[in-house]
């Protein structure tokens, strides 16, 4: 377990991803940015869930790009999988809120699979340095408290995406869902293994549009 964790430690992290991501909303344009970086089966939501690649086929970038600085990034223990949260600006401040995306490797690239958010009345203050916890690799993890055990059968291609969504890590130490209803309110959990149980740590809730 020692060397997996060394060798995780010299790849990029999560936090280095949704870095990358911000600065290529600001130098190449906001939808080419997530086109980029979002996995083949990525969700985002408008207000309903749609498959971002569909969603943003085409889709011209706005003039000035949205600002996003990752706050707090929980990753599983196996560095394979990891949910960024943290606050954006846009229009000079005009506007803010917060982001949540989910993130997951392959080998030594990161791709988002979720990404959503919502606005605020009070802007999150832009963190001088990410919090960063990693799922504890103790203990037995075993099935996480998630809206269902059963990942939903729909993929890109095969239709509109499902109403909900869960996935977790192949080590099982971290897991998230995702529900939205009919009117566009949406729920989204994050739950850590912390060596003895779960712990939620991201729970966001946006009232229908």
């Amino acid at each position: 377990m020692l060397a997996l964790l060394l060798a995780a430690a010299a790849l990029p992290t999560a936090i280095d991803a949704e870095r990358a991501f911000a600065r290529d909303a600001q130098r190449r344009g906001q939808w080419t940015a997530f086109r980029m970086y979002a996995d083949a089966d990525a969700v985002m939501f408008n207000p309903q869930v749609v498959w971002a690649h569909e969603f943003l086929a085409g889709r011209k970038d706005p003039p000035a790009s949205v600002r996003w600085w990752p706050a707090q990034s929980y990753v599983s223990c196996d560095g394979r999988i990891a949910v960024n949260t943290g606050p954006w600006v846009r229009d000079g401040g005009k506007s803010v809120g917060y982001f949540t995306t989910v993130w997951q490797r392959e080998k030594r690239q990161w791709k988002w699979v979720y990404d959503a958010g919502d606005t605020l009345k009070v802007a999150r203050a832009v963190p001088r340095k990410p919090f960063v916890r990693r799922a504890s690799c103790r203990g037995k993890p075993t099935a996480p408290p998630l809206l269902t055990l059963t990942p939903p059968s729909k993929r890109r291609g095969q239709g509109p995406p499902d109403d909900y969504g869960v996935g977790r890590s192949a080590d099982a130490t971290l897991a998230w869902d995702w529900k939205v209803d009919s009117k566009g309110a949406r729920k989204f959990r994050t739950f850590l293994w912390n060596g003895a149980r779960y712990e939620q740590v991201v729970y966001d809730e946006t009232k229908a549009q």
